[in-house]
């Protein structure tokens, strides 16, 4: 399954996390592409109606495939992802959590993320925290 997340981060360089309602997960806003869709449209989609922010300029942070990005969903599917992850700073709005969709959405400063991570998406956390030095010093973010 394809599908794109957004590491949205605010000023003081903070990731906001979204905790779901299928599961008692804190992830990345994000979900599954939609037919006709572009992964750009996708994550901007997801961001959109899972916090209500719009997105403006993401850059591509990486691609994510594998047995680490196996999901067995609450009613029983089973899928392996694809998942295009972007990083974002640069959006409007202010976060409004669709109910159906998340518990809460807040943001995180890196050294205190939540230990209760989506399984699909604790991994791609660990690795944007590990390059966000690097990140930082070459302008990505």
């Amino acid at each position: 399954m394809c599908g794109a997340n957004v590491i949205l981060l605010n000023e003081k360089d903070e990731i906001l996390l979204h905790h779901r309602t299928d599961r008692d997960w804190w992830g990345l806003p994000g979900g599954a592409m939609e037919l006709g869709e572009s992964l750009e449209q996708t994550a901007s989609r997801e961001v959109f109606e899972e916090v209500g922010l719009t997105c403006g300029e993401m850059k591509l942070f990486n691609v994510y495939s594998g047995e680490e990005l196996y999901y067995k969903y609450p009613d029983g599917n089973e899928v392996y992802n694809v998942t295009t992850t972007y990083i974002c700073k640069d959006y409007s709005g202010e976060i409004v959590v669709d109910p159906l969709e998340g518990r809460d959405a807040k943001f995180f400063p890196l050294s205190e993320i939540p230990t209760n991570l989506s399984s699909t998406i604790k991994g791609i956390i660990e690795k944007f925290i590990l390059k966000y030095k690097d990140l930082k010093s070459q302008g990505v973010i």
